[in-house]
């Protein structure tokens, strides 16, 4: 476990790095099954822009963005965001990806959301996470609700994906929602 930031039960969470622009992290933004219901696959992505990406959120303070890497073998799986952090309204936005199918379903995106979660309420003093997804994103829904997110809204047509518009749905969790329903302490 290099430059560990967070560690869970099989999972730790480190800093983006410029190795790996070397495993599979480019072509999950260039994978039409991965970023079926988000923002990517919309222009091709190369290492030039992961590398600019990399650099640019690696050096603000309004990103937290990092790497989900198994404990057991080192292999980086997927992304995990604090974003758009304000300090002064105390809110962020929570974004994931998991680019390594194999890994899907097996719970590896629950803990890492946990240990995101409350490292942003405990340590960023934050008050309000919030994310949003595609109205036909079913896991991500399912993932926002088992994190204690409540449905907050819909922004309509938000998203043109896959020749068509879709509703975006919007989740957010406060802080003593998100202690209370984990019982722990804040």
């Amino acid at each position: 476990m290099k430059n560990t930031f967070l560690t869970g039960e099989r999972v730790y969470l480190r800093g983006l790095e410029e190795l790996d622009l070397n495993g599979n992290y480019i072509q999950w933004l260039n994978d039409e099954e991965v970023c079926k219901y988000n923002s990517h696959y919309i222009f091709p992505y190369g290492k030039q822009k992961a590398l600019e990406y990399i650099k640019r959120v690696n050096f603000s303070n309004r990103f937290l963005v990092l790497a989900v890497v198994l404990k057991e073998n080192d292999i980086h799986i997927g992304n995990i965001a604090l974003q758009n952090i304000n300090y002064i309204n105390q809110n962020a936005e929570y974004a994931i990806l998991f680019g390594e199918k194999d890994y899907w379903g097996k719970g590896y995106a629950k803990e890492a959301s946990l240990l995101v979660l409350r490292h942003g309420f405990l340590e960023l003093n934050l008050r309000r996470i919030y994310c949003g997804t595609s109205e036909e994103n079913i896991p991500m829904q399912k993932l926002a609700v088992y994190l204690g997110m409540k449905k907050e809204g819909i922004r309509r047509e938000a998203l043109f994906k896959n020749g068509k518009f879709m509703n975006t749905i919007e989740f957010g969790i406060l802080k003593d929602e998100f202690f209370q329903k984990f019982n722990t302490k804040i």
